[in-house]
């Protein structure tokens, strides 16, 4: 039995110098240790199958000077706000960085970033600084410097957005350096679907492009975007060279003006949507279609709507200039 308890207690007892310098586990850094890279262990652990590696996003930084050859500049902004509506709510912050692109839609270099911090005449609802970190004691005094500011919109050929929709009434509502802008949307004018990716968010673009970053703050979103933005797969082109091109192409609003009342589930069905006229649209339902696709709608309205071939719904030409409007 003496043996036996002995023997157990050897299992706590401290080893002898010599024994403890045998088994100590080398202190050597993991990267002094392989002799890797961390770049080199991560691609070892992608490339087992078993693992997937996110990087940590990197901003770029602002160029010394413009490259030749890209000779347009592109905004791409991003706004926190107290709330969803633009007539009732405010920005609280307003981050945009400013980059040359070329006439194929190829990014040159980062030429000026701002971001700033504004105290809404109303305190930050919870639910807000939660999302996005953004506090009353925060925004203080604070107000976005429009001389900076419009030093970036106002010589742009470009804003883009992640949901411009969104931001451009916003914007718009807050200054009038916004007003006759040309606007894009990274949601919803680029098919992300087609690239490999199965949502649209920025966030969830930005991980299942291989990176993470500090999200919900603006600056740090719009340089997100501008990186996702920017990636190449194969010999295709860029998400912003899609956009890009998308951006130049005009849209068609219809309007289904008094379309009867028991043909609002098929509308809406089709992606149609209701304006209650408040906004200074028509009081209908409406959608937006590709030049190439109105034939087809106005022929869909006419034979399964109206059901009158002689219907002429009105119509809205719309460019760059005109959408995500208020």
């Amino acid at each position: 039995m003496s043996v036996q308890r002995d023997s157990q207690l050897d299992m706590f007892a401290k080893p002898s110098p010599a024994t403890a310098r045998a088994r100590a586990p080398s202190r050597r850094p993991p990267s002094q240790t392989a002799g890797h890279s961390d770049e080199e262990m991560a691609r070892t652990l992608e490339e087992s199958g078993n693992y997937r590696i996110l990087r940590k996003l990197t901003a770029r930084p602002i160029a010394t000077a413009r490259r030749p050859g890209f000779s347009r500049l592109g905004v791409i902004l991003d706004t926190e706000t107290t709330g969803l509506n633009h007539r009732s709510d405010e920005i609280i912050e307003i981050g945009a960085v400013a980059f040359t692109f070329d006439d194929d839609g190829g990014i040159g270099d980062i030429v000026g970033i701002y971001g700033g911090l504004q105290q809404p005449s109303r305190p930050i609802p919870a639910e807000i600084t939660r999302l996005t970190g953004i506090t009353d004691a925060m925004v203080e005094g604070q107000v976005i410097d429009m001389r900076s500011l419009s030093a970036l919109i106002e010589p742009a050929d470009l804003i883009i957005a992640h949901n411009a929709g969104f931001d451009r009434p916003f914007c718009e509502a807050f200054s009038t350096i916004f007003a006759g802008k040309a606007w894009a949307c990274s949601v919803s004018e680029i098919d992300w679907s087609a690239r490999g990716f199965e949502g649209t968010k920025l966030g969830y673009l930005v991980g299942q492009a291989g990176y993470f970053h500090d999200g919900h703050r603006a600056v740090d979103d719009c340089h997100a975007l501008l990186e996702i933005l920017d990636r190449v797969q194969g010999d295709g082109e860029s998400p912003f060279a899609e956009l890009y091109r998308a951006s130049q192409r005009s849209r068609i609003r219809i309007f289904a003006e008094h379309s009867p009342f028991e043909m609002k589930d098929h509308l809406k069905a089709r992606g149609y949507r209701w304006s209650d006229g408040s906004d200074g649209r028509l009081k209908s339902w409406w959608i937006e279609v590709g030049e190439d696709d109105l034939g087809d709608e106005l022929s869909y309205l006419r034979s399964d709507i109206y059901r009158w071939r002689d219907a002429d719904p009105p119509t809205v030409r719309l460019t760059a200039f005109d959408r995500f409007k208020l």
